[in-house]
């Protein structure tokens, strides 16, 4: 029997494991994978070198704990990387953390309004300084979190999205987009928050549906309708639709008298087909400064424009006697005016989309300001391409569809952000704030007027880079692009694994930038992982308190059984519901497995019972057995295929009902009565094949529970790391 002091005769313990096994995977310098050894079994698959697989972990935000979602995607990719180590592949995932711009600096502004202090009170240089320190701190926290994962990257390889090789790869690639006509500094409209302080791209904004008032005002002949009045002073065009019969007897270009807000003006008809003739009375007037469709008329019809809402939410100087007025007062005393002015024909309510920040989820103000743009559509055609042709395979293959339409529509994008947290762009602007040039400058060599408006002085630009135009090139930024070693070995990569809701953030982004500067895909296989939510299929959220911290679950229950429950049944690109009943269940499981194992060594390694010592392959299988290899075989063939095409959560589900349903339920009690027994034969064949088996079920659960496999595997006294083992089969 065990000796009454085995550590298998006491319950398997998570808390007392896992650090201890961590520290021993570190310090065996195998997660780097040019620490690995060489391997026998390569030569069954025709090579003469090990091949690479190359992971690069998108960087979780440096500004906080890491919660489910991170917990699910560190899990995916350990558990791609383990099994291909284990195949025998010089397996890297390098690791890395995000400095998430906007998202950190909003972080940051909570903190500071908790301590009674806002950002406007600090110096840029003040404010950047705080959040670095801020930042750094939740830097050593967040590694400490992918550890207590058990995430098994090279942490030799570690970047940070600010270390200065990685700016100057984002600098580099910013002057040749420039000199190649891809970047421009332009007066476009943007999405303008007036909470932060700055633009924001499209991606990052919401649309709401809201009901309001729709207002239905008499401009001259016409009646036109809005739901925003108060954006109305200096409305000098009216716009309809070249075949609306409605208004045929008027003509692009006439002028007519309209009394109006700030009296008598002259209004100019304008014909565009972007008019919907459905809607309100098929006419409108336009406020370029503040409608991306209205700046778009405009832009086609060369036609000017003015400011009315300014940088922080209020009326301007056209405005008149409501000047500094908040948007939601001026629309009130503006609808009395027009009542005043019998110009207001009708209310109705109104249901329609507006565009909000995704942080703040205050109504974004759309106004015309200078700032840099990339031209997307040269950077799209080669991406959508890439997806066409097969370079590049997105799992699940639906999201295909969803990629495509939007780089088919995509837009010019802002690359600008008003914020003092980021990588600062390297350039010179106009001090006129009525000009748009700017100039590339990495060395600060740019000086003196500006050769655009002969009036402003250079400056250097005050703005940072949109955080995702940095992340875009974290693929080869982080293989140290272009003559690296590691950038020839190890690039393109084989997965990027993130979240579905990225696929336009992010992962297009990658792909679009990675062609660019470096004529191949960064990544072979785009793999998608749907949102973690309770276990009522909630959005989880700390108003909701149905928050699951990853550490803390897998303090209580075992890292292990958190891993499997976040894989276990998760297809790709679909939600997860994650319940504590359900981590409990998996808690179960590796209790399981610790007591298969305990039965396994009670009864192959004491004195007038069949031991498994190495020689064991040596004993004939009897044929009851020989079948049960054979089943098991046919099982680790299928999990092999299932591991390959990247199908996890059938592989793990597989495992979990063989050793459960099968090993532990049937086999084992089967083994009982062949143990206590008189047939030797039998006894001895039964040993061999449940160590054998044993030894392979642990291989195999592995990549999804590396913490108590590897224990398992040390106690079987091996001399060797179960992370580097032969996979089991061929």
């Amino acid at each position: 029997m065990l000796s009454e002091d085995s550590k298998f005769m006491k319950p398997y313990n998570p808390l007392e494991t896992e650090k201890r096994i961590y520290e021993m995977w570190e310090k065996s310098g195998y997660f780097n994978p040019g620490n690995l050894p060489s391997r026998s079994d390569l030569a069954a698959r025709d090579t003469t070198s090990m091949p690479t697989f190359t992971i690069i972990m998108p960087p979780p935000n440096a500004n906080g704990r890491l919660h489910a979602g991170h917990a699910l995607f560190v899990t995916l990719e350990d558990v791609m990387t383990r099994y291909k180590r284990l195949r025998g592949y010089k397996a890297l995932w390098l690791p890395g953390t995000d400095h998430a711009g906007f998202e950190t600096q909003v972080v940051y502004e909570k903190k500071l309004e908790k301590e009674g202090r806002s950002r406007f009170e600090l110096t840029r240089e003040e404010l950047y300084a705080e959040v670095m320190k801020f930042t750094l701190d939740n830097k050593a926290n967040t590694e400490a979190d992918l550890r207590s994962l058990g995430a098994s990257c090279d942490w030799s390889r570690e970047k940070f999205t600010l270390d200065a090789d990685i700016i100057k790869t984002v600098y580099d690639t910013f002057k040749q987009m420039s000199e190649d006509g891809l970047v421009y500094r332009g007066k476009r409209i943007v999405n303008w928050c007036t909470k932060h302080q700055t633009s924001l791209s499209d991606l990052e904004t919401n649309a709401e549906t809201r009901t309001d008032k729709l207002y239905y005002m008499q401009y001259g002949p016409f009646v036109i309708a809005t739901s925003r009045p108060e954006t109305k002073f200096g409305d000098k065009y009216v716009v309809m639709h070249p075949d609306d019969a409605r208004y045929s007897q008027y003509k692009d270009g006439d002028k007519l008298p309209v009394k109006w807000l700030e009296g008598e003006i002259t209004a100019t008809v304008v014909k565009d087909e972007a008019i919907d003739m459905e809607f309100g009375t098929g006419v409108m007037t336009i406020t370029p400064w503040h409608d991306m469709a209205d700046f778009e008329i405009a832009k086609r019809h060369n036609l000017s424009g003015v400011e009315v809402i300014d940088k922080n939410g209020k009326l301007t100087d056209v405005a008149g006697e409501f000047k500094g007025l908040k948007i939601e007062v001026a629309r009130e005393k503006v609808v009395e005016r027009l009542k005043e002015l019998e110009l207001l024909v009708k209310e109705e309510t109104y249901e329609h989309n507006v565009i909000t920040c995704y942080k703040c989820n205050r109504i974004l103000e759309p106004r015309i300001m200078p700032q840099w743009f990339v031209k997307m559509e040269p950077l799209a055609k080669p991406a959508i391409e890439a997806v066409k042709n097969g370079e590049i395979k997105i799992i699940p293959d639906f999201q295909e569809k969803i990629y495509f339409h939007w780089l088919e529509n995509i837009r010019d994008w802002n690359i600008s952000r008003q914020i003092a947290w980021g990588i600062p762009i390297p350039a010179k602007i106009c001090a006129n704030p009525g000009c748009d040039y700017g100039v590339v400058d990495l060395d600060n060599s740019v000086s003196g007027k500006c050769p655009k408006c002969s009036e402003g002085e250079l400056v250097i630009d005050p703005d940072t880079f949109d955080t995702w135009f940095s992340s875009g090139q974290w693929p080869y930024a982080t293989l140290h692009y272009p003559d690296h070693s590691d950038f020839k070995e190890f690039y393109p990569t084989d997965v990027m694994e993130t979240g579905q809701d990225l696929i336009f953030f992010w992962v297009s982004r990658m792909i679009m930038l990675g062609l660019y500067r470096t004529g191949k895909v960064p990544f072979k296989n785009v793999y998608l992982h749907g949102m973690v939510r309770d276990g009522g299929r909630q959005k989880m959220s700390k108003s909701k308190g149905n928050v699951i911290s990853p550490v803390d679950i897998g303090e209580q229950y075992g890292t292990d059984a958190l891993r499997m429950a976040l894989v276990v049944g998760n297809t790709p690109g679909t939600d997860l519901a994650l319940a504590e009943e359900k981590i409990k269940g998996y808690k179960l499981f590796a209790n399981k497995l610790w007591n298969i194992t305990r039965f396994v060594l009670s009864n192959t390694d004491t004195e007038g019972r069949p031991r498994a010592p190495r020689g064991l392959t040596s004993v004939t299988l009897t044929e009851a057995d020989q079948k049960l290899s054979d089943h098991f075989e046919e099982i680790l063939q299928d999990v092999t295929k299932d591991l390959d095409n990247y199908r996890f959560h059938l592989a793990s589900e597989k495992m979990y009902h063989y050793v459960w349903d099968e090993f532990a339920s049937v086999i084992l009690e089967d083994s009982k009565n062949i143990f206590f027994g008189q047939d030797e034969e039998a006894k001895i064949s039964r040993a061999r094949f449940l160590t054998e088996t044993l030894e392979k079920i642990l291989i195999v659960l592995h990549p999804f529970m590396p913490f108590i496999t590897e224990e398992i595997w040390q106690s079987l006294g091996k001399g060797s790391l179960l992370m580097i083992e032969p996979w089991p089969i061929k």
